[in-house]
């Protein structure tokens, strides 16, 4: 079924884990995808297996922490496809085991400016060419860190608190253009941030406790909902909430 036919994505931190299962997927799906990230090595291995399955796919390395890294990936994503139809906001890091008072400036500084301003530089960047469209359509990844509270994630709940409440806004902002905006909320997901997580398993089984369905989650299973909420399947829907958790934020409330 090729959801995803003559669309152009945009696939933020599509170098591993989540967004590398979601760019592999709008691939399989018929979508031109470029995909972007900090490592040109690991964007050249994701884009290879995408030209296996004949998918087209551009890698363009660079941080969205960086304005000149952003508007290159727009200027390079119209010059090879002609358009933009999806961005996924994807790329983002972790403060993992730091309360708020062990925090610094520098680690505060460094999660917000690549969680949220990050994703506002790529999403300023994208939506003049689908407002030119008069179409589109952006999927944040965030986390159930913000819906329930989390201990020892202080940036990193900040962050996805405030993305969530972005995404409502440009929801609003720009509905009437015909561009959607939703979130995803992934709980506990097997990716190379959960990989010290992983293998701890005094660490792992009282989270997985918390968990209505007991196992941690794949990023396919994620890339699953991100390819509904970018699909035309999802026409009516916007400014949702979507948590991919196993149940966790339900097991909780």
């Amino acid at each position: 079924m090729n959801r995803m036919e003559g669309k152009v994505a945009v696939v933020t931190g599509g170098n591993a884990g989540i967004g590398e299962a979601i760019a592999k997927r709008f691939a399989d799906e018929g979508a031109s995808i470029v995909i972007t990230g900090r490592r040109q090595q690991e964007l050249d291995r994701v884009a290879s297996v995408i030209r296996l399955n004949k998918g087209k796919v551009l890698g363009v390395a660079g941080s969205v922490t960086d304005e000149m890294h952003v508007q290159d990936v727009v200027k390079r994503t119209l010059d090879s496809f002609g358009r933009i139809d999806v961005l996924v906001n994807n790329a983002g890091i972790g403060d993992f085991g730091k309360r708020l008072h062990e925090t610094d400036d520098a680690t505060w500084a460094k999660v917000l400016d690549i969680n949220i301003t990050g994703v506002f530089r790529m999403t300023r960047a994208v939506l003049p060419s689908m407002q030119r469209q008069g179409r589109g359509a952006i999927v944040n990844i965030s986390s159930i860190a913000s819906l329930v509270g989390l201990f020892g994630l202080a940036a990193y709940t900040a962050s996805k608190g405030a993305l969530d409440a972005l995404t409502r806004a440009l929801a609003i902002e720009y509905a009437k253009e015909g561009i959607r905006c939703n979130v995803v909320n992934p709980g506990l997901i097997h990716t190379p941030m959960a990989a010290s997580l992983m293998a701890d398993p005094d660490r792992l089984q009282p989270i997985l406790a918390q968990y209505a369905i007991r196992r941690v989650g794949t990023p396919d299973e994620v890339a699953s909902m991100v390819l509904y909420l970018a699909s035309d399947e999802a026409a009516w829907v916007t400014g949702g909430t979507f948590p991919i958790d196993g149940g966790m934020t339900v097991n909780r409330s």
